[in-house]
């Protein structure tokens, strides 16, 4: 496969800002469910509480040369700091590599390093917050609006039927068992990746969360894990990686 230089420059531009936006992203994963805020007030090491310097916040690089822990007080570094500066990194490489153009690009980090925030912060605390959701709504919106690919009463209409049909689906499960099958904030989240594939997508994004979360169970089994009924998994991390896959492949059984 040829890479033509544009791609290669927008590839190291978004691979670049994902560096910085795993960084900042990072952060808003830990202090969104505290109720900190995340917009002002410096960086702090967790085990001493002091500041920390400018070059503390290189991403990647700071963390390889400290050997992963504060330089104040020796505690450990949370790996997953640098790994969600990896992560959002190559988001932006693979949506500079796979999209024709700058606009879709741009958009398509964009999506990705929402999606990656999402399913961290659900990953970690089952919860799904309307900061999150909403805002991925709305740059769904916007995709659309800017995008050849979905005109914007197909975004409208998957906006609807993804928030009206998994709502329902919830309330049913409630009916019937009497439990509380979906959070609150699942319903919300599949209306916006319904904004950004559109209807016809639903049921690809429905599909690859049900097979991603089934590899989840299969993993525990093999490992020597217990399952049961009763177990609680974080759907919006399975359902943000099948918002990523159909927006990447398109919806299942259709060409692009």
């Amino acid at each position: 496969m040829t890479i033509d230089t544009g791609a290669a420059l927008l590839a190291a531009v978004l691979g670049g800002a994902g560096l910085l936006v795993g960084s900042f992203l990072g952060l808003v994963s830990l202090r969104l469910p505290r109720g900190e805020g995340f917009v002002a007030g410096r960086s702090r090491c967790r085990g001493c509480d002091r500041p920390l310097g400018p070059w503390r916040l290189i991403p990647v690089l700071s963390y390889a040369v400290s050997g992963g822990r504060c330089a104040g007080c020796g505690a450990a570094i949370p790996i997953r700091y640098p790994a969600m500066e990896v992560g959002c990194a190559a988001i932006g490489v693979c949506a500079a590599l796979t999209q024709p153009t700058v606009a879709a690009g741009l958009l398509t980090a964009l999506l990705g390093w929402q999606l990656l925030l999402i399913a961290v912060v659900d990953g970690e605390n089952f919860w799904l917050p309307d900061a999150l959701t909403l805002p991925l709504l709305g740059t769904g919106v916007v995709a659309a609006v800017f995008l050849e690919r979905l005109s914007l009463a197909d975004s409208a209409a998957g906006a609807a039927i993804g928030f009206g049909g998994l709502w329902l689906i919830g309330r049913a499960y409630r009916r019937v068992r009497g439990l509380e099958g979906l959070g609150g904030g699942d319903p919300i989240l599949l209306a916006a990746g319904g904004a950004w594939v559109g209807w016809i997508g639903l049921p690809s994004v429905l599909l690859w969360a049900a097979l991603s979360g089934l590899s989840v169970v299969a993993a525990r089994v093999l490992t020597g894990g217990r399952v049961s009924g009763s177990d609680r998994l974080p759907f919006g991390v399975f359902l943000a990686a099948g918002i990523w896959l159909t927006w990447l492949l398109g919806p299942l059984g259709l060409s692009r």
